[in-house]
């Protein structure tokens, strides 16, 4: 049985932060919708989207259910990393194609600060790894993996991933259909005005 959590931090984390994020990330797909990326940004920056998701799911399941470490942290600042350069690269394709309304690019806000704001969550929970990632502090650095000593509830796990597959994997592998649909229906068009 999990023992109840009652730091302030882990709370704040859980049960506001990653839930925002799953509201920014859902209101990104509708802004995307709103913008018919289908027909602009079409499969390419759905793809984008997709990778931009596993680039901040991967490091939030190992947040989640792993034993967190310099391991984990290191994964989580690679990971963050990784997901503004490809933050970037979508803006500057979307810019290029659509219009990024300012609703848009204030979901983005969120998008990007959100991620950040749960790593330094963690980072204090765990300052003594943070340190000892850099060869710093008195601890020495963790890099094995282990499941929570105090695993987080069952239910808040369910809810979570079920969360992050209804709110994110879903609508986003939608947007990517909605648009190889569109790309494919160009190419028939195409092909009849010959």
């Amino acid at each position: 049985m999990t023992q109840p959590i009652t730091d302030p931090t882990i709370l704040v984390l859980l049960y506001f932060v990653l839930p925002l994020w799953l509201v920014a990330g859902f209101a990104d797909w509708l802004c995307h919708r709103a913008t018919s990326i289908e027909s602009t940004g079409g499969a390419k920056e759905s793809l984008l989207h997709l990778l931009m998701l596993a680039q901040v799911g991967i490091p939030l399941t190992a947040a989640l259910v792993l034993d967190i470490n310099a391991l984990v942290i290191l994964l989580m600042l690679v990971a963050f990393v990784t997901h503004e350069a490809t933050a970037m690269w979508d803006v500057r394709y979307a810019t290029g194609v659509r219009e990024v309304t300012p609703v848009e690019q204030h979901v983005h806000s969120f998008l990007e600060i959100i991620p950040l704001a749960s790593i330094l969550l963690v980072i204090s929970r765990h300052w003594d790894q943070f340190l000892a990632l850099f060869g710093a502090g008195d601890a020495e650095a963790r890099f094995g993996l282990a499941w929570k000593y105090q695993p987080l509830p069952l239910w808040y796990l369910a809810s979570i991933f079920g969360g992050v597959l209804l709110f994110a994997v879903l609508p986003y592998a939608e947007e990517l259909w909605r648009g190889i649909r569109h790309a494919r229906a160009a190419r028939r068009n195409a092909l009849r005005s010959i």
